[in-house]
């Protein structure tokens, strides 16, 4: 009898176990790869002599990775992706029937006056001559990061207005306190800040259409793709892959934030530093964090379809 029992015990079991859908076999997978990222993470962040906030968000499943995620940093110029957006927010409203909503058609005349440092573009422009749109300069914020075009779609679409925005996608913690350049308020302590947790899930509401139509969302996120020059995440990975991202600096500040269009699996990575003593060692920090989520992403790409990649299981 107790053969008997055994044996029934056995078949039941082989029988659960044979009917286990792949999902259940690849989450305990992933976990261990999981488990890999975090603690690579850990290293990395743990070697840099300075400060270091992480968040990594799968925009497949959902889950996310932190590191000091909750931690406030400044962002330096990674806000300028919240101030995009409430410009490319206030076109939509505009073009639904809003009134006194800037659009990203309007018209901009050059004025010297709006000029501060680091304004590469805007510098050579010709007074009294040039005009561009908002989108215009919205395309030099992106590829050049330059600081009078920020300034002047600041002063179209309202500081306020941009944090209100934030404040809707209940990210409380981010904050556009000053404009560019201004020495003044930056002493009083007004500082443009969020978390890299915070960055993230605003990266994650304009992949997912959270604020824009889809039309405005695919070119917002093409508009971040550009490339530039000095964009952290992305200096170890494979050039063919897409990274739509912000970086931003101050002294002894690197920030990048963006989404990795890795594929078959995006994810969104925010990587920011304070107090770093070596601020090249902090770039390549980042670099090296953005590189081994690519490594994670990239499997899981590879075994999104996880039946057909896996070899078929050993002849008994």
């Amino acid at each position: 009898m107790r053969l008997l029992a055994f044996a029934v015990t056995l078949a039941l079991s082989s029988a659960a176990f044979a009917q286990q859908k792949p999902e259940a076999l690849r989450d305990t997978s992933s976990d261990l790869l999981w488990k890999k990222l975090e603690t690579r993470v850990e290293e990395i962040a743990n070697r840099l002599d300075g400060v270091m906030g992480v968040a990594i968000l799968d925009l497949t499943d959902g889950r996310i990775l932190l590191h000091n995620g909750d931690r406030v940093f400044p962002t330096a110029s990674s806000i300028k992706i919240a101030i995009l957006l409430e410009l490319y927010r206030q076109d939509q409203q505009a073009h639904s029937g809003a009134k006194d909503k800037a659009k990203l058609d309007d018209i901009y005349a050059f004025d010297p006056k709006d000029l501060v440092e680091d304004s590469q573009i805007m510098a050579g422009l010709t007074p009294g001559v040039t005009r561009v749109t908002n989108h215009d300069l919205a395309q030099f914020v992106v590829a050049v990061s330059d600081n009078a075009a920020t300034n002047v779609l600041i002063d179209r679409v309202g500081m306020q207005n941009v944090n209100a925005t934030m404040r809707s996608l209940g990210l409380t913690k981010t904050m556009l306190r000053r404009k560019m350049m201004d020495v003044a308020a930056a002493r009083r302590g007004d500082e443009n800040v969020a978390t890299p947790q915070e960055m993230a899930r605003l990266l994650e509401a304009i992949y997912k259409g959270k604020v824009l139509n889809k039309e405005l969302t695919d070119q917002f996120i093409k508009q971040l793709r550009t490339l530039k020059k000095d964009s952290y995440l992305s200096y170890e990975l494979p050039a063919a892959v897409e990274l739509a991202d912000k970086p931003g600096t101050l002294d002894g500040v690197r920030n990048d934030s963006g989404i990795v269009f890795a594929q078959n699996r995006p994810f969104v990575i925010s990587v920011m530093t304070a107090y770093d003593r070596d601020e090249k060692a902090a770039e390549r920090a980042i670099s090296e964090v953005a590189l081994e989520a690519y490594h994670y992403f990239e499997m899981r790409g590879k075994t999104s379809e996880y039946g057909r990649t896996l070899p078929p299981p050993e002849k008994r």
